[in-house]
C-alpha cells in the first residue's frame, strides 16, 4: 500500500462524511461537494493500486 492509496481511502472518507452532513443540513452544495471529495478519493485508490501493480510486475 503506498500513499495514494492511503490520501485515496481519507478522502473517500470525508467525502461520505461532508455528504452526510449537506444531507442532514438539506445544504446541496456540502453534499456535492462530498461526491466530488468522494470521486478524487476513488481515483487516487485506484492510481496506488495501479502504482502498486506495477512494482510488482517488475520485481
Amino acid at each position: 500500500m503506498n500513499t495514494d492509496t492511503i490520501k485515496g481511502k481519507l478522502n473517500e472518507a470525508k467525502g461520505a462524511v461532508k455528504k452526510g452532513i449537506g444531507k442532514a443540513t438539506d445544504d446541496p452544495a456540502l453534499e456535492l461537494e462530498g461526491h466530488a471529495d468522494q470521486a478524487k478519493g476513488k481515483a487516487q485508490q485506484v492510481k496506488g493500486h495501479l502504482k502498486d501493480a506495477v512494482r510488482d510486475a517488475t520485481r
